[in-house]
């Protein structure tokens, strides 16, 4: 190597020498970079939830309640949260599609659509919508008071034993009643497998549960059941089916002689704070009625005589093409079709989230719910195999104890 080479490469290893070394002290000096921890915000408090059976309502109002959102519970399904909430199986399915009903996924927000559409009929008296397997009672309105409407879910006929539409009235009223099934009702569960006796007492095994009302059609009836989970559904001979809490309550209300009407009206309109509104259902296997066919003159036909006096009298715009998108995808929600803000994502959005229990002022007290039931049993075989836990550690900690003191000399 040459001497000039050397020498340069010797003192650019001296400089380099002297530039870390008068870096040494500024290095010793700095202080160390601040970390930053991410702020997570505590998720906002739920609100409690609403009961929405009982209602006060105005003569020009359709709509009642308002929608809420739950989110599932480690042991909960569809059905367990339809109860909590007056809903039916069909109802809380409808509102919440592709979700598993029996196993919904603990942490799944569900929509609990409380919220209807008044049926188009008059108010006055028991009021049943087969489509939505739903009763609204209208008791009499007193001078003075505001017109009130009680509403429950209901399972009613299946295929084949249909509940029948039109007008009749409460013709009596009994507690712990005796069950005779008719000889069709005998012959269809003996060629099941199934033979039912002539006479079923009253008790817990009783179809009719607790409280029954005889209507003035023969063999038809409202009243309770000992299979809850049954109500929202298409699974009686022709009945009416309610909540065993439910049928207790409007037992109570109703007197001979309530006027009944029973209506099958898949597709409601509403008026409701100046805007028109649409709950839909699925139409009914055995609707002979062809809903496909020129869909907004048959669902104009529904509306009351006094909701379209109201979309005449007003400037508002109907929205067909979302009738007809809420109409082919039924969802039990109520949707405004004349204002193009208020959408079903937004009503969603704009949902309450309410905590996933009872609410206050319910008729269903939850003593019997079997998800509440299955956390309890949890809760306590954990509690048992802590104590097991606990104990096994106690006694070996006793033994270990005890073999110390007898090494202990005695004085």
């Amino acid at each position: 190597m040459s001497p000039i080479r050397l020498s340069t490469v010797v003192a650019a290893a001296a400089l380099s020498a002297v530039l870390a070394a008068c870096s040494l002290p500024h290095l010793k000096n700095e202080a160390p970079a601040e970390v930053m921890e991410a702020v997570v915000e505590p998720a906002p408090p739920l609100a409690a939830p609403v009961a929405t059976h009982r209602f006060e309502i105005a003569p020009d109002d359709d709509v009642i309640g308002h929608v809420q959102v739950v989110t599932i519970g480690e042991f909960d399904t569809l059905s367990d949260v339809a109860r909590r909430f007056n809903l039916g199986f069909d109802e809380i399915a409808r509102a919440n599609p592709g979700v598993d009903p029996w196993l919904p996924g603990v942490g799944r927000e569900i929509v609990v659509p409380t919220q209807f559409v008044l049926p188009a009929a008059d108010r006055k008296g028991i009021v049943v919508n087969l489509a939505a397997m739903r009763v609204f009672y209208f008791p009499t309105v007193k001078k003075g008071e505001p017109q009130v409407v009680y509403t429950h879910p209901i399972g009613i006929g299946k295929v084949g034993w249909s509940t029948p539409e039109g007008k009749t009235t409460v013709v009596s009223k009994q507690k712990d009643p005796v069950w005779r099934p008719t000889a069709s009702i005998r012959e269809e569960h003996r060629k099941n497998g199934d033979p039912l006796p002539a006479v079923v007492p009253a008790g817990p095994d009783n179809p009719l549960g607790n409280r029954k009302m005889t209507l003035g059609w023969p063999t038809y009836l409202i009243h309770g059941t000992n299979k809850p989970y049954g109500v929202g559904m298409r699974t009686s001979h022709g009945c009416i089916r309610m909540y065993p809490e439910d049928v207790e309550v409007l037992y109570e209300m109703v007197g001979k002689g309530t006027p009944v009407t029973v209506v099958n009206q898949p597709y409601l309109f509403g008026w409701h704070q100046g805007e028109l509104f649409l709950q839909a259902y699925d139409v009914l296997e055995d609707d002979k009625r062809d809903w496909s066919k020129s869909r907004p003159k048959i669902l104009q036909k529904t509306f009351s005589k006094r909701i379209q006096q109201q979309v005449d009298d007003t400037d508002v715009i109907i929205d067909w093409e979302r009738v007809a998108d809420i109409a082919h995808a039924p969802r039990g929600l109520v949707v405004s079709v004349t204002d193009p803000q208020h959408t079903l994502d937004t009503l969603v959005a704009a949902a309450s989230r309410v905590e996933n229990r009872v609410p206050e002022g319910a008729n269903w007290d939850g003593s019997d719910d079997p998800a509440l039931k299955a956390q309890r049993d949890a809760e306590a075989a954990a509690a048992r195999a802590a104590g097991a836990d606990a104990a096994g550690t106690a006694d070996a900690v006793t033994d270990a104890t005890v073999a110390g003191q007898r090494q202990v000399p005695r004085s």
